[in-house]
């Protein structure tokens, strides 16, 4: 899922990822052996397009994961939008760029399913019991919603972005998804998750299983200003960007005086960075294409980029535009995936509803 900007680890979070590596490590063997026993649940909000960081972080592995066998649910989660703005802007063009960019990287609507937070009334009926077994204080104890209430661009906390991660856990919980793959910034949210399944099962019978993360070694890429790629700031090469688009941010990305290129993500990020995504694009490691460049200096470093980005994203930006030019295809998407879900959604509604006796 993706979900906003992390506050600082702890000691406790920094054990806590230790112990959800060490079991992903185990998950990957599984799907590999038995991948139908998974279900994923995962998705963006719809708040514009998506981007290289976006793709090298979770797009790819969502495809990986499709294609090896696992059952895949991709919410495109337009309720959310609200968590941390007044309006949600251009919902349905945004929408429909979500679903296109899934389309464009090889998500398959006839083996996962692409669906929309409003179009699946069960599913949000469920955040209803579920805030009845969570606490105030659990929720105020969320670091990842305790940051950004902190930086929150409103001008007052909404009661959606404090029961964020419970809206979250209904989002896994409604499909039973098994499997979830998070940053670990994101293990809160999804203990959360957990906690709200238990609580549920030990109060009203066994329902719903206890999802486990899928922690990925996602890359960390930098905007071409030096600082966190973000729709929001600018800085990101959208994987809908033209080829003379991409030439000129990454021809305007930061870099350094020195001439010599060399992989230092802690000394020399913004180079570094830049290498990284050139090594993304040719399967190749930073520091073979870093010692390609040599001391051609930086303006050789943004030209293999360039190179490399655009021929890397040329099959995906032709099925783009492909599917671009039929949009009843993309409603009919979203609607044949919006009724799987909701006969999903329906179906635990109702098994919920058995289980606290309130079938009337």
């Amino acid at each position: 899922m993706t979900i906003l900007a992390p506050a600082a680890p702890s000691t406790d979070d920094a054990l806590g990822t230790s112990a959800a590596r060490t079991r992903s490590a185990v998950l990957e063997r599984q799907i590999r052996e038995n991948p139908g026993r998974f279900r994923v649940l995962t998705g963006d909000r719809p708040t514009g397009r998506l981007h290289l960081g976006h793709y090298f972080g979770t797009l790819h592995n969502r495809v990986r994961l499709q294609d090896l066998g696992v059952e895949l649910f991709v919410i495109i989660a337009d309720y959310q939008v609200l968590t941390d703005r007044d309006v949600a802007d251009n919902l349905t063009e945004h929408v429909e760029e979500l679903v296109l960019d899934h389309l464009a990287i090889g998500v398959d609507p006839e083996r996962s399913t692409v669906f929309t937070h409003s179009a699946v009334p069960a599913l949000n009926q469920l955040l209803l019991p579920f805030l009845s077994l969570v606490s105030v204080a659990e929720l105020n104890r969320n670091p990842t919603v305790k940051d950004e209430i902190a930086h929150s661009r409103q001008s007052a906390v909404s009661g959606l972005m404090f029961t964020y991660p419970v809206h979250q856990a209904a989002d896994i919980l409604f499909c039973k998804a098994n499997l979830v793959p998070v940053g670990q910034d994101q293990l809160p949210h999804l203990e959360i998750t957990r906690t709200v399944a238990r609580r549920f099962n030990d109060r009203y019978g066994a329902v719903f299983p206890e999802p486990d993360a899928l922690l990925s070694d996602a890359p960390l890429l930098l905007g071409t200003d030096g600082t966190k790629m973000s729709k929001s700031r600018g800085n990101a090469i959208a994987l809908a960007a033209t080829a003379d688009e991409t030439a000129r941010l990454i021809k305007g990305a930061k870099t350094d005086s020195e001439r010599h290129i060399s992989y230092d993500p802690a000394g020399r990020p913004e180079v570094s960075s830049l290498l990284l995504l050139a090594a993304l694009c040719q399967g190749r490691t930073p520091e073979e294409v870093a010692a390609d460049i040599d001391s051609a200096g930086a303006a050789a470093l943004k030209r293999t980029v360039t190179e490399s980005v655009n021929e890397y994203l040329a099959p995906i930006r032709s099925r783009r535009a492909e599917y671009a030019q039929d949009r009843a295809y993309l409603r009919r998407v979203l609607r044949e995936g919006n009724e799987r879900a909701g006969a999903v959604a329906d179906a635990t509604l109702a098994e919920v509803r058995t289980a606290m006796n309130s079938h009337y």
